[in-house]
């Protein structure tokens, strides 16, 4: 009798982290690991500091995920978030790091998918990655 754990997803997700903190986009890496979640692909994840690179970067396609800090500067990611939803043809899901719990209508108005404050808790970032990550990558097996 094999007793094998069950084949996780083979495929790699592409998490894009802005922030124009170095210190912050580590701290996000670092609490997203390898993987968010069993069920989930493992994740791959690419830095931008400006938000002219995540343009760019989302022009490009292949992104499945974006994580955005709302106090980067001199572009925060709230207002960039709002940006991209309107201007990118299919814009992957935005989770959105807020310092203050009353930045989370700001987050609602810019159609964020996910919010979470901070100080970045490595528990609760993955975990709401996970879920909205689950969302999309669901949502785009039933589209196929």
């Amino acid at each position: 009798m094999s007793h094998e754990a069950p084949e996780a997803p083979a495929a790699k997700a592409t998490v894009l982290i802005y922030s124009d903190d170095r210190s912050t986009r580590d701290q996000v890496r670092l609490a997203l690991g390898r993987r968010v979640a069993a069920d989930l692909p493992e994740i791959e994840t690419v830095e931008c500091a400006t938000h002219q690179a995540v343009t760019k970067t989302l022009d490009q396609g292949g992104i499945d995920l974006v994580v955005m800090d709302g106090e980067s500067t001199p572009a925060g990611g709230i207002g960039l978030c709002r940006q991209v939803k309107d201007e990118i043809a299919n814009c992957p899901p935005v989770v959105l790091l807020v310092a203050r719990v009353a930045d989370a209508w700001l987050a609602t108005w810019s159609r964020a998918e996910g919010v979470v404050p901070y100080p970045i808790d490595t528990v609760r970032l993955p975990t709401t990655v996970a879920e909205v990550l689950r969302a999309r990558l669901g949502s785009e097996a039933a589209t196929l």
